[in-house]
């Protein structure tokens, strides 16, 4: 199919054929080339190769395994790299070193960004600097000169021309200085790694292997320490009158609303789907240290943990939060096996790439809280509830742990299920079981999604802040002793 981009092509071709001088040497260029006619033009405008093509290249997100962000640099103006459909998005390439960028071409599909910058970066966790912003992009092949240099170039599109996601052909980076790749340098680590533990009981002992990337292993000393202090802590006489069910909770107020997530983009300010974070006030550059310094607004005293969710949206507005509790408990046989969460530790729970119906009855359902669903909305995958309630879910995490990892490259690895009701195998440490109750100011109905898309795609994510004494005190006098406590451990306030 003929296009402006290939018409073009054909004019510099005829161009470059009349300045061939005689035809005599056409005809040389064809014996030596066989039987190939080609136009000619000077050697000086020979076509430049790209020094983003066919280099490692990472997204905010994809809409399907074969529209990854790879396709963008692999020099096929057939294969493409298509994101979610919600603002913003992000495409980047890892140019192997410091590269001096003097242009980059674009060839954007019928889906592109109206609103994008170009920034440019040492690390991929930055910091970005933009050298190129634009809002009124028309898409089409798009040339954009610069002056700048960076091993990392990043386009960050902040709003989309359609319905769809941003889309493109080829993101061609061209320069000098780039090639074979150079170690990434890394932040500076708040505290000095340590090895992961090796032992099925959990009590830290050293293992000199190396971590694979993505594993994070647990400060073994700082585990010890919360361990030694867990079991110095005596039990309590439960009073008769207290429930006997192994649990404490934590209240919360929203603190912030940002396209953030410091687990899985940590760095990467804008770069997520919007959440919305209970507990301290959080960013892409937020730590566990910064939260242990930070106020909350969760009311357990000791608990400067941050929680997030994707942002609950009406008609691609934000809705309101009416209510936001954490629950701490156990599912196991026995919950005296429990013990505190290690200092540091990061689960994500919930799928945001999973983009499947939730009609009435399947599992992963929202539902209604004080009042009766009534109804479904139009594409059935939302309640309809009846005056007086509100919509709600009931996010459930893994609680049992390897011992050995607070993160693992896909933030669940490091978590998983018991067995007949025992942490064991790979997952021997039982954790409190932590269950976020979403509770929105929404009867439920049309015009609903999630800022990560469907209602299958809810998940949230957990950063332990906890003053490590104060939740071993929950533990052992709340969940080992099967007792239903409040806020605080014990019954006295």
């Amino acid at each position: 199919m003929s296009t402006p981009a290939s018409r073009g092509i054909r004019a510099g071709r005829q161009s470059g054929a009349r300045q061939v001088r005689s035809l005599a040497l056409a005809g040389a260029l064809v014996g030596l080339l066989g039987t190939s006619v080609v136009s000619v033009t000077s050697p000086a405008i020979a076509a430049e190769a790209p020094v983003s093509q066919g280099r490692t290249a990472i997204a905010s997100s994809s809409e399907r395994g074969d529209l990854s962000p790879a396709a963008a640099f692999d020099g096929k103006t057939g294969t493409r790299w298509s994101s979610k459909f919600s603002d913003p998005q992000w495409l980047a390439v890892d140019l192997g070193k410091s590269t001096a960028i003097d242009k980059i071409v674009i060839n954007w599909e019928r889906a592109y960004a109206t609103a994008f910058q170009i920034q440019t970066a040492a690390s991929s966790s930055g910091p970005w600097k933009t050298v190129y912003n634009t809002t009124t992009n028309k898409g089409g092949v798009q040339t954009i000169d610069l002056s700048t240099t960076g091993r990392f170039v990043r386009l960050y599109a902040t709003k989309r021309s359609s319905q769809y996601g941003v889309s493109l052909w080829e993101f061609q980076v061209f320069g000098t200085g780039g090639g074979s790749t150079d170690p990434e340098p890394s932040p500076t680590p708040t505290k000095p790694p340590t090895q992961p533990t090796a032992t099925p009981t959990g009590n830290p002992t050293t293992n000199p292997t190396t971590p694979a990337a993505g594993w994070v292993p647990v400060d073994e000393a700082a585990w010890k320490r919360t361990l030694d202090a867990y079991n110095k802590i005596p039990f309590e006489t439960v009073p008769a009158n207290i429930v006997r069910v192994p649990e404490f909770h934590t209240n919360c107020t929203v603190a912030n609303e940002a396209a953030d997530d410091p687990i899985v983009l940590p760095g990467l300010v804008g770069a997520s789907h919007l959440h919305t974070f209970f507990g301290p006030k959080v960013s892409a550059k937020t730590t566990t240290e910064d939260l242990l310094k930070s106020t909350t607004t969760c009311d357990a005293p000791g608990d400067n943990s941050a929680y997030w969710a994707p942002t609950l949206l009406k008609n691609g507005k934000p809705v309101a939060m009416k209510n936001f509790r954490a629950y701490y408990g156990s599912r196991l046989k026995d919950p005296s096996e429990v013990k505190p969460f290690p200092p540091g530790l990061r689960v994500v729970q919930g799928d945001a790439k999973r983009q499947v119906a939730t009609p009435k009855g399947a599992s992963g359902q929202f539902w209604c809280a004080g009042s009766a669903e009534t109804g479904r909305s139009a594409d059935g995958n939302w309640p309809v509830c009846a005056p007086g309630g509100n919509l709600i879910y009931q996010l459930t995490f893994q609680d049992c742990w390897d011992g050995k990892h607070i993160d693992s490259p896909d933030h669940k690895s490091h978590m998983g299920p018991a067995v007949n009701g025992t942490c064991t195998g790979k997952y021997p440490v039982a954790v409190p079981n932590i269950s976020m109750m979403l509770g929105y100011d929404s009867l439920g109905g049309d015009g609903l999604a999630l800022s990560s898309g469907m209602a299958s795609s809810i998940h949230g994510d957990f950063m332990n802040a906890w003053e490590q004494d104060t939740l071993s005190a929950l533990v052992k006098i709340c969940i080992n002793q099967k007792a239903k406590c409040g806020i605080t451990p014990g019954w006295k306030k």
